[in-house]
C-alpha cells in the first residue's frame, strides 16, 4: 500500500508566527524575554519583508511602551512633591532679622519722646553722680553707667539731629549749633574725628580707672598721657579740618528738641475744646459768648503780653498788642536780627593767623604737658607739674588776648567770645589739681564736709576721694 508522502509541519500549518521566529535563539545563547510580546500572539506574513515590518514595529512598540512606564512614572511623582511640608525658616535667620526690626522701634520711640529721654538720661546722670560709695567699692561699676549713659545719650543726639533735619521749618539755632551743624554735615572728616573726641571725653575717667586697677599707678598714667595724646590730636586735625579755626567746645552740635508733630497738636487742641469748660463767665457779656475755653485761649493767657493777639469784636480781625512799658527792650530785641542771624556758618567763627595760631595750638597741647610731667614726677605735693601746665595755659591766653587777637576786638565774633569765657571759667579746675589741691584745697574740702550733714558730707568724701586718685576726674 503506497503511502502518501507527508509535508512538513510548515507547510500544513501554514507561516510560524513571528513571535516563534524570535523565540527560536541558539541554544548557548541566555534566553531573555522580549518586552514587545504580549498576551496574545500577532500574525504575520511570511515574508521576508513582512517579517522585517513585525520586527520593527515590535522595537516600536517597546519603546513606546517604555516611555509610557517613564511618563507614569513622573506622574505618579510629580503630585508627591507639593504634598511634602515645608522646611521650617532658620532659627538663625530670624533672630538675625530681629535687630534691624527692634532698632527702627526704638528710633521712633526716641523721636517721638525725646523730653522724656532727656529727662531721663538727666535722671540716671544725678543717680550716679550721688550714689553713696560711688567712688570706693563699686567705682568702676557706676562709672561704667555714668559713661553708658554720656554714650547712649550721644546716640540720641544723632538720632534726633536727623530728625531735626527733616522738619518744614527748621527750628531756631544758636551760633554754636549753626557751626558744629555746618561742618559735620560738610566734612565727614570732622563728624568722625569729633565723635571719637566726644567718645574719648565720656569714657576717659572709666579707663584710667580700669588701668589703675589692672597695671597700677603707673599703667594708670601711660593711659592718662595716651588719652590726652589722642584728644590733642584730634583737636589738631579739627583745628586743621576748619582751616585754622577755633576749637569749639562741644565739637558736636547739641541737642535740639523737636516740636511736637502740628497734626496732633491741632488734634489735641480740638479735643479739648470740646470737652473742656470753664466756670468763668464774663459779666457784662462781652463778645465772647460761650463759657468754654480752649487750649489754644490758654496758651495765649501764658505768653507775654506783647506775644498776643487782640481780636476786634465786629470784624474779627487780629491786631498784635503793645508792650507794657517795662518790656519795651525785651519786645525790641526779640523782634531784631543781629549780625549772627545772617552770617554764613562758615564765617562764625575767624580763622586764626601768626599768634593767633600759636595761642590755640598751645592752649591744644597744655593738658598734654601737664600730664607728661605729672608721669615723671614721684611726689604728689611738688609744685614743678602744676606750674608748667598752668604757664602753658596762661601764656596761649595771653598770646590770644593780646594785640593780633584781642579778645575784644572788631573783627571778634560772638561765638569767639563765648568760646573763650568758657576756657577762662575751665582755668577754676587748676584749684583743684595737683599740689595746690595737695596743699591748699584739700584742707578746705575736709573742713567744709565735716560741717556739712552727714548725707552730704559723705558725698563729698566720695569726691574727695575721686579728686586724689584719678586726673581725669578735674580735666577740662
Amino acid at each position: 500500500m503506497h503511502v502518501p508522502r507527508q509535508k512538513p509541519a510548515t507547510a500544513l500549518l501554514g507561516p510560524a508566527p513571528a513571535a516563534s521566529l524570535l523565540d527560536q535563539t541558539p541554544p548557548s545563547a541566555p534566553r531573555v524575554p522580549s518586552p514587545c510580546i504580549a498576551p496574545q500572539r500577532i500574525s504575520l506574513p511570511a515574508s521576508h519583508d513582512d517579517v522585517s515590518h513585525a520586527l520593527d514595529s515590535c522595537d516600536h512598540q517597546t519603546t513606546t511602551s517604555i516611555r509610557r512606564r517613564n511618563t507614569f512614572a513622573h506622574t505618579v511623582e510629580m503630585p508627591t512633591q507639593p504634598t511634602l511640608p515645608k522646611r521650617p525658616a532658620s532659627a538663625v535667620g530670624q533672630i538675625l532679622a530681629m535687630p534691624p526690626q527692634w532698632l527702627a522701634a526704638y528710633e521712633e520711640f526716641i523721636t517721638k519722646n525725646a523730653s522724656q529721654v532727656s529727662q531721663i538720661e538727666s535722671a540716671l546722670r544725678s543717680l550716679t553722680y550721688i550714689i553713696p560709695g560711688r567712688f570706693r567699692d563699686a567705682e568702676i561699676a557706676s562709672e561704667s553707667i555714668h559713661s553708658g549713659v554720656q554714650l547712649l545719650s550721644l546716640y540720641h543726639d544723632n538720632l534726633l539731629a536727623k530728625a531735626v533735619s527733616k522738619l518744614p521749618i527748621p527750628p531756631t539755632r544758636t551760633a554754636h549749633a549753626r557751626y558744629t551743624r555746618f561742618w559735620s554735615e560738610k566734612s565727614a572728616i570732622y563728624r568722625r574725628i569729633a565723635m571719637l573726641l566726644q567718645m574719648v571725653i565720656y569714657t576717659e575717667l572709666l579707663w584710667e580707672m580700669s588701668a589703675k586697677r589692672r597695671g597700677g599707678e603707673k599703667s594708670r598714667w601711660r593711659v592718662v598721657v595716651l588719652l590726652e595724646g589722642i584728644k590733642a590730636a584730634c583737636r589738631l586735625l579739627l583745628l586743621r579740618v576748619t582751616r585754622t579755626r577755633q576749637i569749639v567746645t562741644p565739637a558736636l552740635p547739641e541737642r535740639e528738641p523737636i516740636p511736637d508733630d502740628i497734626d496732633q497738636e491741632k488734634s489735641d487742641e480740638d479735643g479739648l475744646a470740646l470737652g473742656s469748660e470753664s466756670e468763668f463767665a464774663l459779666e457784662d457779656g462781652g463778645s465772647i459768648h460761650g463759657n468754654t475755653m480752649t487750649s489754644q485761649e490758654a496758651q495765649e493767657m501764658l505768653k507775654p503780653p506783647y506775644g498776643r493777639e487782640w481780636a476786634m469784636p465786629r470784624t474779627g480781625m487780629s491786631m498784635p498788642s503793645l508792650p507794657e512799658s517795662g518790656d519795651i527792650s525785651s519786645y525790641l530785641l526779640s523782634r531784631v536780627l543781629t549780625a549772627d542771624d545772617i552770617r554764613p556758618a562758615a564765617k562764625l567763627l575767624n580763622q586764626l593767623r601768626g599768634v593767633g595760631q600759636a595761642a590755640e595750638i598751645l592752649h591744644i597741647l597744655a593738658p598734654l604737658i601737664y600730664a607728661i610731667a605729672l608721669l615723671r614726677s614721684k611726689n604728689k605735693r611738688s609744685w614743678t607739674p602744676w606750674m608748667i601746665g598752668l604757664a602753658v595755659e596762661y601764656a596761649a591766653r595771653q598770646l590770644r588776648d593780646g594785640t593780633n587777637g584781642a579778645a575784644n576786638s572788631l573783627r571778634t565774633t560772638p561765638l569767639e567770645r563765648e568760646e573763650w569765657n568758657k576756657r577762662g571759667w575751665s582755668m577754676l579746675w587748676w584749684s583743684m589739681r595737683g599740689a595746690f589741691y595737695e596743699n591748699v584745697t584739700k584742707g578746705v574740702v575736709t573742713g567744709v564736709s565735716k560741717r556739712m550733714p552727714s548725707f552730704i558730707g559723705g558725698i563729698m568724701e566720695d569726691y574727695e576721694y575721686l579728686w586724689e586718685n584719678y586726673y581725669f576726674s578735674t580735666s577740662a
